[in-house]
């Protein structure tokens, strides 16, 4: 049955108001995208790290993405998937690798092509709802890109990477 097909059968899709088929979501703005990125620059720099930092909205679009000094090319692209992996699982990178790891029903989630099965990863949430992501790579160790992530908050504003 095609979707058209369907689309003409269904008389609800007839009479519901406009304002039932629409959805606004939350989503991050360029401004917090830019105030992430700077507390991630800072945390890293307090520990003398310089790093690729991605910033994603809740549509899984590139709000911002930056490569430190010095850090290989490829932690731009890691850093992007790592915030899309994040993003589309709602969960940490570090807390997914080490589930899927130890899971044989989701060990193949590293096969599927966006998404990236390292720590630097976080979902980022206001209010309960997911906003957008930030990936972090090239911090030297899974647990440094983890911790790097987790300054990505704006917790004075509810902005945070936990739900």
């Amino acid at each position: 049955m095609s979707a058209l097909y369907f689309a003409q059968q269904n008389p609800l899709s007839k009479k519901l108001p406009a304002e039932q088929m629409v959805k606004y979501a939350p989503t991050l703005t360029s401004d917090a995208a830019v105030e992430v990125a700077n507390r991630v620059t800072l945390k890293a720099k307090s520990m003398d790290k310089k790093v690729s930092i991605a910033v994603l909205d809740a549509s899984g679009s590139v709000v911002l993405l930056l490569r430190g000094d010095g850090v290989g090319p490829h932690n731009t692209e890691a850093a992007r998937r790592k915030a899309f992996t994040a993003l589309s699982t709602k969960t940490s990178t570090l807390v997914l690798l080490r589930n899927a790891a130890g899971n044989p029903d989701t060990e193949n989630l590293n096969t599927l092509p966006e998404l990236l099965l390292l720590s630097g990863g976080m979902p980022i949430w206001f209010k309960g709802e997911i906003i957008g992501s930030v990936g972090v790579a090239g911090g030297g160790s899974p647990e440094n890109d983890d911790l790097l992530g987790r300054a990505a908050e704006l917790s004075e504003l509810g902005i945070t990477t936990k739900k």
